[in-house]
């Protein structure tokens, strides 16, 4: 008789080899950057406990025991911890307001002796494992209202406890991530653009002023309507009938000499657009009418809410870092300071680098926090851009490992742990990458493996090797006679 079962043995076959050389080889790098970032002739080996270096031996050793502890554990406890790991990562997260102890302006971490924990680290490993549970479920299906809530509810509960709890938005928006996944499972594309014109609505409320911004919303939106259903091609008059609408209306009145408060001529102007999208979409039968004119109406609330954002919820070493970065102001003895002196070690380091523990940015201390977010100038700058480059793309190959993972999952669960997985490891390493260049604001979230902190370095181990886990699982079938 022919029967299946798993093995949970690690099998040479079974695992995914290549994964686990890349982590490796990362965690190595980080080790070794740490290493050369806060470097004393006092303290040369690599093994000082005393040092930072030495004590990321200590979690890297850790991690490594938990990486085989997961890959011995039996898949299916994921399936059953994932709803108890959520609420337990609710309350540890709640539980800062009361136990936590304040680091860089931050209530977000707990204090045990001499060890510090961030919790927000393994909310990201309880959402996954909990998203994928309720998505692999026979009763959710992902254009169902209820569904969307739910998922809606599970991602943004933590999101508003560490925003309101812990001040902590940085951390906050790795949550973002899971947009990923969400859209490999068929999540409207609507929503997508909606963020894309909500960022781009931000971004430019600080130069613009709200009626262009609504306008430039206008296009934005008619144009996204046309790719997406691929009708681009005739949308010129459309384009041509609001912008021509809304502003000679505007002017019109201006014009006639009538005397209009700039809210109600923004009204009006908007009023006259709405009119044009409602009778070209009813002439051409559009089937996201609603979902445009949703836009407008979305666009116009929210423009009133971007000051409030930005003056209550940004903290105000936030607010600063986003001007600076917006090039609204230049302030690089303050605000500006972190990210000038990372730009000069990264670009210092040429194509080739300086050498190991020649960077001169990196010994001399110019640049805060350098083992920890910015630690990839150190990279940069002894290692160049040739380095640099090889970091970066050992880091796309394992975001490229996971998706494959993923598609080769024979359960939606693994499915979709791996695309969150996948989601969480690119989302940090464009942010962190990208602050230490100028590109993105400084928000203090870790580059994955690299950065110094034991929080971070088993939070990713876990959430890596869970995915390669439920990949190897996969493989693992034995047959009996």
């Amino acid at each position: 008789m022919m029967e299946t079962g798993r093995n949970n043995r690690i099998s040479p076959t079974g695992v995914d080899w290549i994964t686990v050389l890349i982590y490796i080889l990362l965690v190595l790098t980080g080790w070794v950057s740490i290493y050369a970032a806060v470097y004393d002739e006092s303290h040369a080996s690599l093994f000082d406990l005393s040092q930072s270096y030495g004590k990321q031996v200590i979690w890297i050793g850790v991690s490594f025991f938990i990486a085989v502890s997961i890959l011995l554990i039996d898949d299916k406890y994921w399936h059953i911890l994932a709803w108890p790991l959520y609420w337990a990562s609710i309350l540890l997260l709640l539980g800062t307001a009361v136990f936590g102890v304040e680091v860089n302006g931050n209530k977000a971490w707990y204090e045990i002796g001499s060890v510090r924990m961030q919790p927000v680290e393994f909310v990201k490993i309880a959402a996954a494992l909990v998203l994928a549970r309720v998505m692999s479920s026979y009763s959710f299906h992902i254009h169902q209202l209820k569904s969307v809530f739910s998922v809606v509810f599970l991602i943004g509960l933590p999101m508003l406890i560490i925003i309101i709890v812990q001040k902590d938005t940085g951390s906050a928006l790795v949550f973002g991530s899971f947009l990923l996944m969400l859209y490999r499972e068929g999540f409207n594309s609507w929503i997508y653009v909606a963020l894309l014109l909500m960022i781009l609505l931000f971004i430019f409320s600080f130069y613009l002023d709200p009626l262009t911004l609504l306008i430039g919303m206008t296009a934005l939106a008619v144009l996204a309507e046309g790719i997406l259903n691929g009708r681009w091609k005739n949308k010129a008059i459309y384009l041509a009938a609001v912008a021509l609408g809304a502003f000679g209306l505007f002017f019109g009145l201006r014009l006639a000499g009538k005397e209009i408060a700039p809210d109600h001529a923004l009204l009006i102007s908007v009023g006259a657009s709405l009119i044009f999208v409602a009778l070209y979409a009813y002439r051409q039968r559009l089937q996201n009418i609603f979902l445009i004119l949703l836009m407008f109406v979305g666009a116009l609330l929210y423009t009133e809410t971007i000051d409030y954002v930005f003056d209550d919820v940004l903290q105000p070493h936030q607010q600063e870092r986003i001007l600076e970065l917006l090039g609204i102001q230049s302030d690089l003895q303050g605000a500006g300071y972190n990210v000038n002196q990372s730009k000069i070690a990264i670009g210092s380091g040429g194509i080739f680098g300086k050498g190991f523990l020649n960077g001169t940015q990196t010994k001399y201390d110019f640049v805060p926090e350098q083992s920890t977010d910015f630690i990839f100038c150190t990279i940069g700058e002894e290692w160049g851009f040739a380095g640099s480059a090889v970091v970066v793309l050992l880091f796309v190959v394992l975001i490229l490992r996971l998706i494959a993972m993923g598609e080769r999952q024979q359960e939606a669960f693994g499915r979709i742990y791996c695309y969150c997985v996948a989601g969480i490891i690119l989302f940090h390493l464009i942010v962190n990458i990208g602050m230490t260049i100028g590109l993105m604001p400084v928000i203090g979230i870790p580059l994955p493996f690299i950065s110094y902190g034991g929080s971070s370095m088993v939070a990713f181990t876990i959430l890596l090797f869970i995915a390669v886990k439920l990949d190897s699982s996969k493989k693992n079938h034995i047959t009996r006679i």
